[in-house]
């Protein structure tokens, strides 16, 4: 060290600034507004083209048909890395990035999210085929109940 005195100046001048970090866990912090975080699925306007799934890098998305015209969306959250690159390429814009990104679990099976008629159901609590499964608000993948 040639200026040992240096140091010393700097340590001094931080010290009366204002903090360069922000109170995270407890202050909520505002997202930007085009922010990637979960995905959510419109099953309604799926039209089954799986451009989404060709184009995921991860290989986090999975399309399955149904019924005719009607198709469910299996995302698995541990997989994805949240590019977006599956909203960009959906053309009938039935993907859509939120500024959700609190997605912590430690259960990996939470993380796998099938959508049903717009609505996030635990692939391992998924109902058997033939029942219904929608409801009138989706429920975060971190609050689903398995049995």
């Amino acid at each position: 060290m040639k200026r040992p005195g240096r140091m010393f100046h700097e340590v001094m001048r931080s010290m009366f600034r204002k903090a360069a970090t922000v109170r995270y866990p407890f202050v909520k912090v505002q997202m930007p507004a085009r922010f990637r975080g979960r995905l959510k699925f419109d099953a309604s306007k799926c039209i089954g083209c799986k451009l989404c799934m060709k184009d995921c890098p991860s290989g986090a998305i999975t399309i399955q048909k149904v019924g005719d015209k009607r198709f469910e969306a299996v995302f698995d959250f541990a997989r994805c890395m949240y590019c977006a690159q599956c909203v960009d390429t959906c053309p009938k814009k039935a993907l859509e990035a939120t500024g959700e990104f609190e997605l912590a679990q430690l259960d990996r099976g939470k993380l796998i999210v099938t959508f049903k008629n717009d609505c996030p159901v635990a692939a391992a609590a998924a109902a058997p085929a033939g029942t219904a499964t929608a409801t009138a608000t989706a429920p975060e993948p971190k609050s689903d109940a398995h049995e």
